[in-house]
Formats: C-alpha cells, sequence, structure tokens
C-alpha cells in the first residue's frame, strides 16, 4: 500500500514504487480524495487524441492502474458536488486536504 499526503499523485506512487523496487505492478485499487484534478478523455471523432481537462475543485476519488518501467498509469473516476461523476486518464492531481491510497500488486 502506497499512501499519499499532500503530495502529487502520480509523482508519489511513482516514487514510492521506485524506493520499493516496483517497476511493474498493478494498481489493483485507488481510492480518497484529492483537491485539485487533470483527466483526459478521448473525443469521439478520433480515439487517438485527447481532450485534457483541469478541474480546481475537490473530488472523492477511485479508479486502478498499473506500473509499467516504473511509468504510473491510472484511469479513475472523480465524485465532484452534485452526485456527479468525471472520469479518464489522470494526468495530475493533487492530494491535500485528506488522503489517497494506492494498493500495488508487484509483478
Amino acid at each position: 500500500m502506497i499512501e499519499i499526503k499532500n503530495a502529487e499523485l502520480l509523482e508519489t506512487i511513482a516514487q514510492r514504487a521506485k524506493e520499493l523496487g516496483i517497476t511493474r505492478g498493478a494498481i489493483v485499487s485507488l481510492i480518497g480524495a484529492v483537491d485539485t484534478f487533470t483527466i483526459s478523455t478521448m473525443p469521439a471523432t478520433d480515439a487517438t487524441a485527447d481532450v485534457i481537462t483541469d478541474y480546481e475543485l475537490p473530488a472523492e476519488m477511485h479508479g486502478t492502474g498499473e506500473i509499467t518501467d516504473g511509468e504510473v498509469h491510472v484511469h479513475a473516476t472523480m465524485a465532484v458536488e452534485g452526485d456527479r461523476g468525471l472520469s479518464g486518464h489522470v494526468h495530475r492531481a493533487q492530494v491535500g486536504t485528506w488522503f489517497a491510497r494506492a494498493y500495488v500488486l508487484p509483478c
């Protein structure tokens, strides 16, 4: 388990995985809350393109992902005010007010 507090989510997972000697693994569960985040999805007309959106609002988070050659790749759903879910590929997520935990199964 990798715990993130007062830090950027992806950077911290990558750093801790490196410290633990994990270069490949499955992030089987990701849970917590973030203060701000950036995610992307694909436009309906081009599966090779990204629509990247920054959100400056807090969100409850759950997701999964992988670590490949030390690189962290996460997809998540962010639950925001109004009982809405925003989901996609995570580019950045700042953990501050609460915490996040990534449960990693090394390969």
